[in-house]
């Protein structure tokens, strides 16, 4: 399975932190409204990503629940039929819920910079260093706790879990 180190910090100050993410970002911002519905799974994670009416992401992952860079493996299909596949999956397996972002993508070398005003939750940061076949994890944490101190993250707005996990918490 393809894999990238991730973290996931409280936004403290979303501004600020969108300034510095542009300056070091190789592309232009995309901003990306996004709804993700999970599933209820056994093990891992399955949530489907609605993207635009014709336009889906399925994806099912999994990481430990663990507050700094940590690995994730995962597995990526697309749709274009999101509604269809969102009804059958939610006939086969039933939904844990469902979180509405809005995502701020920069790309940083072979990172994922996201930005995200997730609603009912606030305003957050995430890192996917993806992984090339022949890096290690040591070699993507050194390039998320880069990435971090570049940012002005600080250990304690590291975050475990998914959104998801955050709102059921709420």
């Amino acid at each position: 399975m393809p894999a990238n180190i991730e973290i996931k910090a409280r936004a403290r100050n979303f501004a600020d932190l969108r300034r510095r993410a542009e300056a070091l970002s190789d592309t232009p911002v995309q901003v990306i409204p996004q709804e993700d519905t999970f599933f209820l799974t056994a093990r891992g994670r399955l949530k489907l990503r609605q993207l635009a009416p014709e336009r889906g992401q399925l994806v099912y992952y999994e990481r430990t629940d663990a507050s700094g860079p940590k690995r994730s493996e995962y597995i990526l299909a697309g749709t274009s039929e999101p509604s269809a596949l969102k009804a059958a999956l939610t006939a086969a397996l039933g939904v844990r819920g469902v979180v509405r972002k809005t995502r701020y993508l920069y790309l940083v070398g072979q990172t994922r910079l996201h930005l995200d005003e997730v609603e009912e939750l606030g305003e957050f940061m995430e890192l996917e260093v993806v992984l090339r076949p022949e890096q290690s994890d040591a070699e993507g944490q050194t390039i998320a706790r880069d990435l971090m101190t570049r940012l002005g993250v600080r250990e304690e707005d590291l975050l475990e879990g998914a959104y998801m996990d955050l709102l059921e918490r709420e």
